[in-house]
């Protein structure tokens, strides 16, 4: 089994982060660099967080091998004497005595993993401060060239890569003046590496300081429907708002390249980037300025004001942008309805004798096995209207106290006599037995913990609309990419923090122990005394501040003071905002019903009275071949019946296809009541064409 499991998890943790790429991004629209570079840093990031519990169970097995090597090269005894007599022979050795180190199921053999974390690790570095940026500015460019984004992406990062040199050049001073530290290549690169994770861990304790508290509050405000419900409708307020606004966006935006697209004709040198910008339209629109295009007229640079390329080029970046918002909105807001829908479900069927779920909209696909079954009416109501709400409380009890455990260990980790940190004591009690299974389940369950509080936080968070993760391939690619930058960014000071919870991180602990194979690419940090002594060690404890900050959603209540709307229970606007929500879920229930109607009205129509279209063609077909028989019978007899019996069947199938077109129309009260004279109007003016229809 050796190296196993290094391979196992290699393969997995692959599909894992292909599988959120799938449902974040999209692999048919966005471009390959875009997909390829944000899977190779979610890759990285999620590798480094599942290999890092073999490194310590490999790390633990190694320094049992050193300290039994100690053992067996200490002082020697003489023998006794030949007439020496043992006082007590029934005396056995202790098990410490007796305990020989085994190889864990998953070890790695030595000089793999030290080779392993600086591929991984460098490469991750490389991505998140050098590559990402750029790749970042580059999708995001409205440039219609290679050269031309290549060319606006240096421009967007030159500010950015001039405040690394900056820091890193005043480290570098910090170390050259004091005479005593000499510089060499591998100072230099701890001086880079402590850099990139002092910056990592400020950003990694204010996520994780919001993480710890609001998960497990997640957990238990969703066993609440009624809280679950009222946050829903208010969610549907805004999202209505932003649905709007982006609509109104959009329309902006396609009025401003109609306007230059009829300014701009065919031959125009300029034209080929009018249809470029026109490709990332919608198709509605494209057809709609399609039909208004005049082609044959030429351009004449004398009378007419053309706009520039780069008018243009920031025209092509406005419709990217809006066309994407416009998308996202549209399908969060059906995501949303679907949500509401199923909590007000969930509502009425709690009340229900006869223990049967019963949706207000069932799904017009045919139920598969798993919900004929397994997944029964029956079973669906004791999970959603009994055991969901009990299976929620708990596991937020449980993951409660596990970020109580975070946030003691965190303001105690330092302290290694007594051993203050929960997590350092139950690896050194699974350590002084070598259950390395135990040890690996640990670690692998308390990172875990530790990067669901962060990455969720990375995945909550919104930055107005330039940076929102949104499922169902919806999120842009600047939302992608900065996402990797964050994640690369985030993963190697969060495990050093680990290591440093469990006291294997000998720089924080000062402890002689075997250091793992990912502390060891790290350096030693005592380059920078005063970030390894100081920052490292007491910065963590400022997420007590937070957690009590997240607790009384003192961020929430600053955001709602500076205007914006935000979800608080006390708030007469977050009511309005509910009571609206409540009235757009309602309408668009009214939508769908009135829909659903109309499809079950024409499959009645269809199965009472069948086709009649098809039943005229299979008619008209059958009296086609008869006169075509007839006509080869008697040819000179029937030629004036065969074309009176033709025009008489033209005549007759165009009454019947005209007859045929006219399909039931459903009715819509909320449109009769909303407009009343359009309705008249529209009337009005049906009646004219069938007028001068008959007329013909």
């Amino acid at each position: 089994m050796s190296g196993a499991a290094l391979g196992m998890e290699v393969v997995v943790v692959f599909f894992l982060a292909l599988f959120l790429l799938h449902r974040y991004g999209d692999f048919r629209k966005q471009q390959r660099m875009v997909l390829f570079g944000t899977l190779l840093a979610w890759y990285l990031c999620f590798l480094i967080v599942f290999i890092l519990p073999l490194d310590v169970s490999t790390t633990i097995y190694n320094q049992c091998k050193v300290d039994h090597k100690d053992h067996d090269l200490g002082p020697t005894l003489s023998p006794p004497p030949a007439n020496h007599t043992v006082a007590n022979s029934s005396v056995t050795p202790t098990k410490s005595d007796v305990t020989s180190c085994y190889k864990p199921w998953s070890y790695i053999p030595d000089g793999i993993l030290p080779v392993f974390w600086r591929v991984v690790y460098w490469t991750s570095q490389c991505l998140t401060w050098l590559l990402l940026p750029f790749m970042q500015s580059y999708a995001r460019s409205g440039g219609f060239s290679i050269t031309g984004k290549i060319k606006t992406a240096l421009i967007e990062n030159a500010i950015y890569y001039g405040t690394y040199l900056l820091i890193f050049g005043s480290l570098l001073i910090y170390v050259a003046v004091h005479p005593e530290l000499h510089l060499s290549w591998y100072e230099l690169q701890t001086i880079g590496i402590t850099a990139a994770n002092t910056w990592g861990l400020f950003l990694l304790v204010l996520l994780m300081g919001y993480g710890l508290v609001e998960i497990p509050r997640s957990y238990w405000n969703a066993s609440r429907h009624g809280h679950l419900l009222i946050k829903t409708y208010f969610k549907a307020s805004k999202l209505m708002t932003e649905k709007a606004d982006a609509e109104e966006n959009l329309e902006d935006v396609m009025e401003e390249v109609r306007k230059v697209s009829e300014s701009i004709k065919y031959n125009h040198p300029l034209r080929k980037y009018i249809d470029t910008i026109l490709r990332k339209c919608p198709l509605d629109y494209q057809e709609k300025m399609g039909r208004n295009m005049d082609d044959y007229e030429d351009f004449d640079d004398k009378q007419n004001t053309y706009p520039s390329e780069k008018s243009l080029v920031k025209l092509h970046k406005q419709v990217i942008y809006a066309v994407q918002r416009h998308n996202r909105t549209r399908v969060q807001w059906q995501i949303l309805l679907q949500q509401a829908i199923h909590l007000e479900d969930v509502a009425k069927n709690e009340t229900s004798s006869t223990h049967q779920f019963v949706h207000s909209f069932p799904s017009s696909e045919p139920a598969g096995w798993f919900s004929r079954y397994v997944y029964t009416p029956s079973v669906e109501w004791y999970w959603e209207c009994l055991l969901k709400r009990w299976f929620y409380r708990l596991l937020s009890v449980v993951l409660t106290l596990f970020s109580v455990a975070v946030v003691w260990s965190e303001c105690t980790f330092f302290s290694t006599r007594p051993v203050l940190s929960l997590f350092a004591v139950f690896i050194q009690l699974a350590e002084r037995d070598y259950n390395y299974l135990y040890i690996e389940m640990a670690c692998f369950i308390t990172i875990f913990f530790l990067c669901t509080c962060v990455y969720s936080t990375v995945f909550r968070i919104r930055v107005f609309n330039y940076y929102y993760l949104a499922s169902h391939h919806q999120t842009d690619a600047y939302s992608l990419q900065f996402s990797g930058m964050l994640f690369c960014r985030l993963t190697p000071p969060l495990c050093l923090n680990f290591l440093g919870l469990i006291h294997m991180d000998s720089a924080i602990s000062h402890q002689k122990k075997e250091p793992t194979a990912y502390t060891s690419i790290m350096g030693s940090m005592q380059v920078l005394y005063f970030i390894a002594n100081g920052f490292y060690i007491y910065y963590p404890m400022l997420i007590v501040i937070l957690t009590i900050a997240t607790y009384f959603s003192l961020g929430t209540r600053c955001l709602n003071l500076l205007g914006f709307q935000q979800f608080m229970g006390d708030n007469e606007m977050t009511s309005d905002l509910i009571d609206e929500g409540k009235e757009l879920i309602r309408r668009e229930k009214r939508k769908r019903q009135r829909i659903e109607d109309g499809e079950n009205r024409r499959r009645e129509w269809k199965e009472r009275y069948g086709n009649p279209r098809e039943d005229f063609t299979a008619r008209n077909r059958s009296s086609h071949e008869m006169k075509e028989t007839s006509y080869s019978d008697s040819v000179a007899s029937h030629t004036r019946q065969a074309k009176y019996s033709r025009s008489g069947s033209r005549a007759e199938r165009d009454c019947i296809e005209l007859l045929q077109d006219a399909e039931p129309l459903d009715f819509n009260a909320d449109s009769l009541a909303d407009d009343a004279l359009d309705t008249e109007s529209t009337r009005y003016s049906g009646s004219s064409a069938v007028l001068h229809l008959s007329s013909r």
